[in-house]
């Protein structure tokens, strides 16, 4: 009946000091990745996040596999304590070739970790933007305003990328370079693209200074004769026979405007 107890004390003694010392920081340590990720998930609740990108791209499309992107960010915090758990507990138990797994894979894994979280918060944040500008031009009927969200987007979820591959190791000047041709890129692009609508602003602040006609005028404006119902930066609404006629004011300023007294 002592047989057993005999040879799990004899195994006992051969096994290192440092061994069960690492058996013993593994345990504590992935129980702490746990109520790290506890932790974070509620900060993140209370701070309000999933309201704040609530109806983002990005989490439309995470809940579709029943997660969301505050239980991703947690569960990331949980993975990357556990990967340190792990290197410590093999150093403490002095593995032989925990030398150079720590030149190469540990010390890479802060940098992953915090790359990733760079591209999830960039992509999260560049569609709330993407939302929050298409909200502020949603009266603007002009075909190039829906230039503006997307730009506005990609232009975040770019400078998250060029941070994150920093993050990963890759040269600052490529990154510069590259920064610096998107912005050249974005820029010629946003002048092609928005060229009727930066005119059709610039009359429009003219046209509500000089205040040439207002709402309930009849006018004559680039062939359309009707009431005017609105005046703002971009465009002139203007009623005739029960429609609506939307004229850019760059449209406006060009050809001129007939006011029509009775």
């Amino acid at each position: 009946m002592s047989a057993a107890p005999t040879l799990l004390t004899e195994f006992a003694g051969t096994v290192p000091d440092r061994t069960w010392l690492a058996l013993l920081v593994l345990v504590f340590g992935l129980v702490a990745a746990y109520l790290v990720g506890i932790l974070n998930r509620r900060l993140l609740t209370r701070v309000g996040v999933p309201e704040a990108i609530e109806g983002t791209a990005f989490e439309r499309t995470v809940q579709e596999f029943n997660t969301s992107t505050v239980q991703i960010l947690a569960r990331l915090s949980s993975y990357f304590v556990a990967a340190v758990v792990v290197i410590v507990a093999l150093s403490v138990a002095e593995v032989n070739y925990l030398d150079r797994f720590w030149s190469s894979v540990a010390s890479f894994l802060p940098r992953l970790f915090v790359a990733a979280v760079v591209m999830i918060v960039g992509v999260v944040v560049g569609d709330k933007a993407d939302l929050i500008v298409t909200e502020r031009l949603r009266g603007v009927k002009l075909p190039e305003a829906n230039v503006l969200p997307p730009v506005v987007k990609y232009s975040v979820v770019y400078v998250a990328a060029l941070i994150a591959l920093g993050q990963v190791g890759v040269q600052t000047l490529a990154l510069v370079v590259l920064l610096a041709a998107y912005a050249f890129a974005v820029v010629l692009f946003a002048a092609l693209a928005t060229k009727d609508l930066v005119a059709s602003a610039a009359a429009g602040v003219f046209l509500l200074l000089r205040e040439p006609y207002s709402v309930g005028d009849e006018v004559k404006v680039a062939g359309e004769r009707g009431i005017v119902q609105e005046v703002d930066v971009f465009v002139t609404h203007i009623e005739a026979d029960g429609e609506d006629h939307v004229i850019p004011n760059h449209s406006v300023f060009r050809d001129g405007i007939i006011l029509i007294r009775d």
